[in-house]
């Protein structure tokens, strides 16, 4: 039997602190979630208690499971956007945001920079390749503009799309940006991807090793990710 890490949060520990982060950003987070409670568990006890009458306890049970699975799914949306507005603004901030994908994308951060810390994140996956910039619009034209030229030259028959996280015209705010490389339309298939991240591979050994931008850089939000689902 494997020994837990001590230095580890457990379960309840994680959902704590990750309540914790969030009421910081929502402080009505409370009142929302037992509001949600409420209301979702005894639409659920009616709903049953009305096609099945009878004895009470089924529907107090589903009205319970209803209302704390409503919970759960309100909790985990609100301490997304809270750890979003924490990192917001911040170098890298897209890159931690990414890591709210679910499995088949790969998040390479910081393939290209400016001295200004005007970054460019590759985010490869079933949409073929998405180029991320952060920073100023302007500078980050010739910056996206080069690395899709240099990416074209390895796989050309890749679909590769450009977005610049922003609150500008024709920019993805962060808390959307998810939500918008999740709906680019399907164009590589699994078997594709390992041959695509191959010769990405060798592109990226071909740079130049120049080092970060200094400042901090939020490249991962895994320990968040896990606080919102309990785990």
């Amino acid at each position: 039997m494997a020994k837990k890490d001590p230095s580890k949060p457990g379960r309840i520990s994680q959902i704590l602190q990750s309540y914790q982060m969030t009421k910081k950003a929502d402080p009505r987070i409370g009142l929302i979630l037992l509001g949600t409670l409420v209301l979702v568990g005894a639409a659920g006890f009616a709903l049953v208690y009305l096609l099945l009458g009878g004895s009470l306890v089924f529907p107090i049970v589903f009205g319970v499971l209803l209302g704390t699975l409503a919970v759960m799914i309100v909790f985990g949306r609100r301490a997304q956007a809270a750890a979003l507005a924490q990192i917001e603004g911040k170098p890298g901030a897209a890159a931690a945001a990414l890591g709210l994908l679910r499995r088949g994308w790969q998040t390479d951060p910081a393939i290209g920079f400016t001295k200004q810390q005007d970054v460019v994140h590759r985010l490869v996956g079933p949409p073929g390749i998405v180029l991320i910039g952060e920073g100023n619009p302007n500078r980050l034209k010739a910056l996206m503009a080069s690395e899709r030229r240099k990416h074209e030259r390895v796989v050309a028959e890749t679909t590769i799309t450009e977005l610049v996280v922003g609150d500008g015209p024709d920019e993805v705010p962060l808390r959307k940006l998810v939500r918008r490389v999740s709906r680019l339309p399907r164009t590589l298939k699994p078997a594709q991807m390992t041959d695509v991240l191959a010769r990405l591979k060798a592109l990226d050994a071909n740079r130049s090793n120049i080092p970060l931008p200094k400042g901090p850089m939020p490249t991962s939000m895994k320990g968040a990710r896990q606080n919102m689902r309990g785990r």
